[in-house]
């Protein structure tokens, strides 16, 4: 039987309190053994973590492949309005409200899990998953705090059996083959700035930045087990503005517009760009900044170095309602696309420019949106002259849920393992600490360390876990 236990003899060599470049190398140890089983009638036995608003869709997306067979639900409340769908959906599967119990209770008839939850809760989840050796399938972005990433990336790299996937799911859709495609063709090259934008109403804009301290004490509901919804995040008394998609207003538990928007425009040039970690990150625009919860509006440079030949890239980031870029001559129009996921069951609401990036080159423009968007070049002019030299974009095998449970069946790879995905996440914690203390941090990309400013290069940790949780720390 897979026990905690067995997760806390996995642990030994990290600890909140280490600093980045004091951790050990780690040690091989070998995963517990997966069933690989291929055959028509091929599932894999899915555990879900998170079954309610955007746990609820990706369960059901799982579903609809066909390959997976829902053994466990898991949820904090299984008593609220937004977790009674799922259940009645999957009868048979048994329930929890702790995730720790359920892999107690039935680590063995679990070879995958899949996590629709807070950004802070997706480390631990993420941690005893890998630990146990279960294969591991996590919405973006992959962590909340740079040294919780790190430690994701480096527990990926020692249960290297373990398939994980960051669920940006145009990473499996057209822009991802497209962007690779027109660069392996020499089509995107030189790239030297990128302008991405996400300027839709936020929960946190109806808020009043003159806080100062955090809400009141509210009643728990009666079925919503609040502890364990904390995990490790230091506590917090209820309150309604911190649940349901709340927790995302926070910067105790969420990442704001940049975590959640970052990793469906910029995860393709992150990764076809090469661009790793910056060397700079700078708040130029804080509208409405608190100590508690994400600006109104806000404007970051991230600058990133020479990486072989490929120039400097300056990428800058924009939200808020009415924070938005200026767009080049012959940018067009800005649509949404109709394959952008809802979200908790409602279509992405059109905004004065709607969620993309621009991407300069020295000898092109292009135009994207979100998710799967696919580019264009701008003007429309010099797309038509170009439009016989573009290459062909391969269809993808397989959309972001089907990849991951074939990877699990060892007949594909993921496309976005935490090994690709981490570094971006990491940039999306500069981002927010860069917010936070609204400054310019400067970073070595080598100790992974921010050195002009100490409080800032504490803060790469942030606060130590909970008392119970320290073993996710560990490896």
């Amino acid at each position: 039987m897979i026990t905690r236990r067995k997760f806390l003899k996995a642990g030994g060599l990290a600890s909140a309190g280490l600093l980045l470049d004091g951790l050990n190398p780690l040690s091989s140890m070998t995963a517990a053994s997966q069933a690989r089983v291929k055959g028509a009638n091929r599932k894999v036995n899915l555990a879900c973590v998170g079954i309610g608003n955007r746990g609820a869709e990706i369960i059901k997306d799982f579903n609809k492949t066909g390959l997976a067979n829902i053994v466990a639900l898991c949820d904090v409340d299984m008593g609220a309005p937004q977790t009674q769908e799922i259940m009645a959906m999957f009868p048979n599967a048994k329930r929890f409200k702790d995730f720790r119990e359920m892999f107690d209770k039935m680590g063995n008839e679990i070879e995958a899990v899949c996590a629709g939850i807070p950004d802070f809760a997706h480390f631990p989840v993420c941690m005893m998953s890998m630990a146990l050796g279960k294969h591991i399938y996590v919405e973006k972005p992959m962590a909340r705090t740079f040294y919780e990433a790190e430690l994701m990336i480096q527990a990926a790299k020692k249960y290297h059996n373990v398939v994980t996937q960051v669920g940006n799911q145009g990473h499996s859709e057209a822009n991802y083959f497209q962007f690779k495609a027109w660069k392996d063709a020499g089509i995107i090259k030189d790239v030297t700035a990128v302008t991405a934008h996400m300027n839709g109403e936020r929960r946190w804009h109806k808020f009043d930045p003159n806080i100062y301290k955090y809400p009141e004490a509210q009643p728990i509901p009666g079925t919503l087990d609040w502890n364990t919804w904390l995990c490790a995040a230091q506590y917090h008394e209820y309150n309604k503005d911190y649940h349901n998609g709340q927790w995302r207003c926070w910067y105790d538990f969420g990442m704001g517009a940049l975590g959640d928007w970052g990793a469906h425009i910029l995860d393709t040039i992150h990764e076809f760009l090469e661009l790793g970690l910056p060397y700079e990150v700078t708040a130029l625009k804080v509208d409405g900044h608190n100590d508690y919860f994400f600006p109104m509006a806000s404007t970051i440079l991230f600058r990133f170095p020479q990486r072989g030949n490929m120039p400097p890239v300056d990428i800058t980031w924009y939200d808020g309602v009415n924070n938005v870029p200026e767009v080049p001559a012959g940018y067009g129009t800005s649509d949404i696309d109709p394959n952008i996921p809802t979200v908790a069951g409602g279509k992405l609401q059109p905004t004065k420019l709607n969620p993309g990036k621009i991407i300069y080159s020295k000898d092109l423009i292009f135009k994207g949106g979100s998710h799967g968007s696919t580019l264009s070049i701008i003007p429309e002019e010099k797309a038509k002259a170009m439009e016989s030299s573009l290459p062909e974009v391969p269809k993808s095998p397989s959309n972001h849920f089907a990849n991951f449970l074939l990877a699990c069946m060892g007949e594909e790879k993921t496309r976005s393992p935490f090994e690709i995905h981490g570094p971006l996440s990491q940039v999306f914690s500069l981002g927010v600490m860069a917010q936070r203390f609204n400054t310019k941090l400067e970073f070595n990309r080598d100790s992974k360390r921010i050195t002009n400013n100490p409080f800032a290069d504490a803060f790469l940790t942030q606060m130590p876990p909970r008392k119970g949780w320290e073993e996710f720390y560990k490896l």
